[in-house]
């Protein structure tokens, strides 16, 4: 079970749903509710964002919220409906760090299955090196990668595509990864 809150109340009819196995041949414990019999689905997030690049930089933010406010990350953020996940990635990357980019591939994929997430980083050309963060973020800043505050990135996810990217860069070719992080 991840560390989000269970469904207490069916959505369609308000009724308490109770957690049992649906009687139409599913195998997982869902909300199911008894009064109108809506399953009731729990889905991973997305999270989507970008890693930035000019020149031999990175581009990292430093956190104006919690969690792990004070603390680097990429730009990213939660996937909104009605967009795809590099328009999201873009769109946080804006929202955070004010930066104008031209995206580029997807470049990691980390399933999060004690949070019930999914993070996907794409690849971003910066077109500038003028940013112009938003309420979320404290300050954005390039980084060489001998310049990285490694003890002070907020996320596994984040490090990770961060070390991930600079072995591939090191290696003359970049790849997609797909992490697994518990």
């Amino acid at each position: 079970m991840t560390s989000r809150s269970p469904i207490k109340h069916c959505r369609e009819c308000g009724a308490a749903v109770a957690y049992r196995i649906p009687d139409d041949g599913d195998t997982k414990l869902r909300a199911v509710c008894p009064a109108c019999h809506t399953i009731h689905y729990e889905n991973p997030l997305n999270v989507v964002g970008t890693l930035p690049v000019w020149r031999d930089q990175v581009l990292l933010c430093r956190r104006a919220i919690e969690p792990r406010l004070g603390k680097w990350t990429l730009p990213a953020g939660f996937m909104e409906l009605n967009e795809t996940t590099a328009q999201g990635a873009e769109r946080e990357t804006d929202e955070e760090a004010g930066a104008q980019i031209r995206m580029g591939p997807l470049f990691s994929l980390l399933s999060v299955r004690h949070v019930g997430q999914v993070h996907f980083f794409y690849l971003a050309e910066l077109l500038s090196d003028q940013f112009d963060p938003g309420y979320e973020t404290l300050e954005a800043r390039l980084f060489a990668e001998d310049e990285v505050p490694w003890d002070e990135i907020a996320f596994r996810t984040v490090k990770t595509t961060l070390e991930r990217y600079f072995a591939d860069r090191k290696a003359g070719r970049f790849g997609l990864h797909c992490v697994d992080i518990d």
